[in-house]
C-alpha cells in the first residue's frame, strides 16, 4: 500500500480522494495542509498530519513493515508511529534533502539549517531498522557518519524494460517542432539548476552555425524554465532550440526515439557527485548515445567510451567539441548506444533492482526483533 504525504500532494491540483487505485496499486492520501509563516511550522504540521494518517492506514491494512521514502519529513513520522505500534521501519534515501536545498537556494552548505537537517538525517538513519540508498556515493557518505555498512543496502535506479523499447518516433513532435531531416540533440528531465542545461545551450550555440541541420530539444520543465527561455532569446537560437514542456509518460519512448544524442551536463556539487540520476538509464534502454559530465553520480553508471561519453563538468568548449564529433560519426553513436542498451538490461531493470527488497525487509525484521529482545533484557 502507498501513502502519500502533503508535500507530495502539493502538485495535485484541486480536491483529491482519500483513497484511490492506480494501475492496480492502492494509494492513500494524507491531504493538504495550510501554508505557514513561521520557521519550521509547515514541516512540523506535515509531520503531525502524516503521523496521524499513517496510524489510520495501519489500522486498516495491518502492515508488517513501514517503508519511508526520503526526505526525512516522511521518515520521522514513520519512525514515531513504528516505535509506538511495534513495527520495523525501512528508510530509503534517493538524495540528501540538505544538499538539494543548497541547489534550490533555500540555504547554503555549512549553514546552521544545513547542519541541523544533516544531523537529523543521520539520527534517522541510526534509528531506522535498515537503510536503502540508490547508489554507492550515498552509502559511502553515510558510513563516514557512523552508520554501519551492513545496515545499508544499495537499491540502484532501474527502468521498466516494457516502457522503453524500440518504437516509431513521435510524429506529432516531428511535425509540430519541424524536426524532419534534423540532427536532434536532446535533454529530457527536470530543469533544476544543477542539471547544467544553460551550459548545454551555450555549447550548442558554439556548433549551430557549423552544423546547420542540428537542433536542440529540451523536454521537461522546472525552476530554470524562464531563465533558459531568456538565454535562448539572447543567443538568437529561437529557430534552433525548442522547449516542449512536459510530456506524458506514454509518449516518452517516442520522443527518445527521435533524438540522436542525449546530453546530461550536470554541474559538480555535493548532490551530483553523490547521487546517480535515472534519465541516462532510460536513454541506454532506448539504445541512444549519451553525453554526460564527469561528476561522481554519472561515473557510477556510465562507463566512459563504452556506454556513453563523459566530458569535464562545467567545460562548455569540451561539450561543444564532443557534440560536434558525435554528430558526424553515426557509427560511433550506434556502437555506444548498443553497448549501453546491453549493459542497462543486464544491470538496471526493475526485476533485478527490486529483488533486493525481500532481503532488506528480512534484515529490518531481524534488526527490529533483536532490538526488542535487547530492550526487554
Amino acid at each position: 500500500m502507498v501513502l502519500t504525504s502533503p508535500k507530495h500532494e502539493e502538485s495535485l491540483k484541486g480536491s483529491m480522494a482519500k483513497y484511490e487505485e492506480i494501475a492496480g496499486i492502492c494509494y492513500y492520501r494524507t491531504g493538504m495542509i495550510s501554508n505557514n509563516i513561521f520557521p519550521f511550522e509547515k514541516e512540523i504540521s506535515l509531520i503531525i498530519f502524516l503521523a496521524r494518517r499513517i496510524q489510520e492506514v495501519i489500522k486498516l491494512e495491518k502492515p508488517d513493515i513501514l517503508h519511508a521514502h526520503s526526505p526525512i519529513l516522511n521518515a520521522i513520522p514513520a519512525l514515531w508511529v513504528g516505535r509506538k505500534l511495534g513495527l520495523p521501519v525501512v528508510y530509503e534515501i534517493r538524495a540528501f534533502w540538505e544538499d538539494a536545498a543548497v541547489d534550490h537556494g533555500t540555504y547554503s552548505e555549512g549553514s546552521l539549517k544545513y547542519k541541523v537537517v544533516r544531523s537529523i538525517e543521520t539520527l534517522v538513519c541510526r534509528k531506522a531498522d535498515h537503510v536503502g540508498v540508490i547508489c554507492q556515493g550515498l552509502k559511502d557518505d553515510l558510513i563516514t557518519r557512523g552508520i554501519p555498512s551492513e545496515k545499508i543496502t544499495i537499491i540502484y535506479n532501474g527502468i521498466n524494460a516494457e516502457d522503453f523499447k524500440p518504437c516509431e518516433p513521435d510524429g506529432n513532435f516531428i511535425e509540430n517542432f519541424s524536426l524532419k531531416g534534423k540532427k536532434v540533440i536532446g535533454f529530457i528531465g527536470s530543469f533544476y539548476r544543477y542539471e547544467g542545461i544553460d551550459l548545454l545551450i551555450d555549447a550548442f550555440a558554439q556548433i549551430s552555425a557549423a552544423i546547420p541541420d542540428a537542433v536542440l530539444l529540451l523536454v521537461g520543465g522546472g525552476e530554470m524554465e524562464q531563465e533558459l527561455k531568456e538565454q535562448i532569446q539572447r543567443l538568437k537560437l529561437s529557430e534552433k532550440v525548442t522547449m516542449t514542456g512536459r510530456v506524458p509518460q506514454d509518449r516518452i519512448a517516442g520522443v527518445y526515439t527521435l533524438i540522436d544524442i542525449l546530453v546530461y551536463p550536470r554541474y559538480s556539487m555535493r548532490l551530483t557527485e553523490l547521487v546517480t540520476p535515472l534519465k541516462p538509464l532510460e536513454a541506454m534502454a532506448m539504445s541512444k548515445v549519451l553525453v554526460a559530465s564527469d561528476v561522481g553520480g554519472h561515473r557510477e553508471i556510465i562507463h566512459n567510451n563504452e556506454t556513453g561519453i563523459l566530458f569535464p563538468a562545467g567545460n562548455v568548449h569540451a561539450l561543444a567539441r564532443l557534440l560536434e564529433h558525435l554528430l558526424i560519426n553515426d557509427n560511433l553513436c550506434k556502437a555506444l548506444g548498443k553497448q549501453g542498451n546491453i549493459w542497462v538490461k543486464e544491470k538496471h531493470t526493475w526485476d533485478k533492482t527490486t529483488a533486493l527488497y525481500t532481503e532488506i525487509y528480512a534484515k529490518a525484521l531481524k534488526n527490529f526483533n533483536k532490538q526488542k529482545i535487547t530492550t526487554r533484557n
